[in-house]
């Protein structure tokens, strides 16, 4: 009898050959074959799924578009993958609340586009947001370069709506900026991953969208000068809406193997900075701007149109996709350190001789710091390496994970530098929303 015949409103795919791209999101992670794939479209589907796993034993593991990077929607042991991509709903915008509600399966894109459709702007935009599912940006609270000044996607939801263990899904929180009734259980749900329960959908805040914009690329002849910037800014009292950066040894690869638009890119190394704010397009903003840069600002250049800044932020954009085209095996991590310890971090790199190379969001301290030998590293010199990279962003009042999250690459990590209460804490937490323990058993934290 097949287990899954009596499941309502759901398409089940079982079968390697349509299940095995299930096993792998955009992590080097590999999980186990699943039973099936179940894609629902009611809550009776899912309250059946939660009956089912509790009656036969196996997983439920939810995901979206598949675009994560920490192996968080992989299946482990005896699992169903549960892809929301066919759960109904309808994207809803209240000018009024400035608010928006969508469902998980929702594309990011396509939220954005609707906020902006209404005048209002729907901030997070992690790498992925033109693929990403919306409910799989809420379940890793994604990020992006837009985070140095509008934060996490957990800054921006109101409500979750979520299945929980009862088999039910249930509404956490209001679509109003003021709700304080306890411990946000919404807010303990976004960036959980799924060990929680899963998200259905949410309800997040927007704001006006800016009506103007400045994207500047800034070449820089002696990199290390770019590394003090992000905090001569901010006390400038400039914040950018983004500040990317590439170092040397990548901008070089993508002079010399990179699209056309790489190859004229100026500089030792390079950073991209944007804003947002309402009078950015002055002479005046420029002149402030140009006067907190100081000798930086020698080859500063303007995008003087909207082609021109769609064509270096494919750039960044394309930038890991370039590296794993070139370097198949490559490890990516996404460390943190904070903005004031930037050039402490690269000098201690440095010394500590890791081969690595980095890019990404200089203006929040988030560096997406490749290990693109990884392939050919043994793997107990490989996981060495990592636990020093790791252990030096510790030391700098950093972390190992600013915007891709633990799932199951970097569990065990986590777990050995994390406080211990707080790993007592997330499992007491686990047992008390999942005592059987169905969703998205062995990511984040063992049991």
């Amino acid at each position: 009898m097949d287990l899954f015949a009596g499941l309502p409103d759901t398409s089940v795919l079982t079968g390697a050959d349509l299940t095995e791209g299930y096993r792998r999101d955009e992590s080097h992670v590999v999980g186990d074959p699943p039973l099936a794939v179940a894609r629902p479209r009611s809550a009776a589907a899912l309250r059946e799924l939660v009956r089912l796993a509790k009656a036969e034993g196996f997983a439920l593991v939810p995901r979206g578009a598949g675009t994560g990077k920490a192996g968080g929607c992989v299946p482990l042991g005896r699992a169903v993958v549960v892809d929301m991509g066919e759960f109904p709903g309808s994207i809803r915008v209240s000018r009024p609340d400035l608010a928006l509600w969508a469902p998980a399966s929702a594309m990011l894109r396509d939220v954005k586009a609707a906020a902006l459709a209404e005048g209002l702007f729907y901030p997070p935009d992690p790498n992925s947001w033109e693929q990403c599912a919306f409910g799989g940006s809420l379940a890793t609270n994604a990020g992006g370069p837009g985070a140095c000044k509008y934060g996490m996607t957990r800054h921006w939801v109101l409500a979750v709506d979520a299945l929980m263990e009862d088999g039910e899904v249930h509404t956490f929180g209001i679509p109003s900026v003021k709700c304080n009734v306890g411990p946000s259980l919404g807010q303990l749900l976004v960036g959980s991953e799924g060990i929680f329960g899963i998200i259905t959908g949410a309800a997040v805040r927007l704001v006006p969208a800016p009506r103007e914009g400045l994207t500047l690329l800034l070449p820089m002849e002696r990199w290390h000068e770019l590394l003090d910037l992000p905090g001569r800014l901010v006390e400038a009292g400039y914040l950018p809406s983004a500040f990317e950066f590439w170092d040397p040894a990548v901008l070089r690869d993508l002079r010399e193997h990179g699209p056309e638009a790489a190859r004229r890119m100026p500089g030792e190394a390079l950073a991209l900075l944007e804003f947002d704010d309402r009078d950015c397009g002055s002479e005046a903003f420029l002149e402030g701007l140009v006067e907190a840069l100081g000798d930086l600002a020698e080859h500063l250049q303007s995008a003087t149109d909207a082609r021109q800044r769609e064509a270096l932020w494919a750039v960044r954009r394309t930038t890991s996709s370039h590296l794993k085209e070139r370097f198949p095996k490559k490890v990516s991590e996404d460390i943190v350190v904070p903005r004031s310890r930037i050039r402490e971090f690269f000098e201690a790199l440095e010394a500590l001789g890791l081969p690595t190379v980095t890019y990404g969001h200089l203006g929040d301290g988030n560096l997406h710091v490749n290990l693109l030998a990884a392939g050919e590293t043994p793997r107990p010199e490989l996981d060495r390496q990592l636990m020093e990279l790791f252990g030096l962003c510790v030391r700098l009042g950093g972390t190992l994970s600013g915007e891709h999250g633990i799932g199951l690459a970097k569990r065990d990590a986590f777990q050995h530098f994390a406080d211990p209460f707080q790993i007592a804490a997330l499992r007491s937490i686990k047992r008390a929303l999942d005592p059987v323990g169905i969703f998205n058993p062995g990511k984040v934290v063992l049991p």
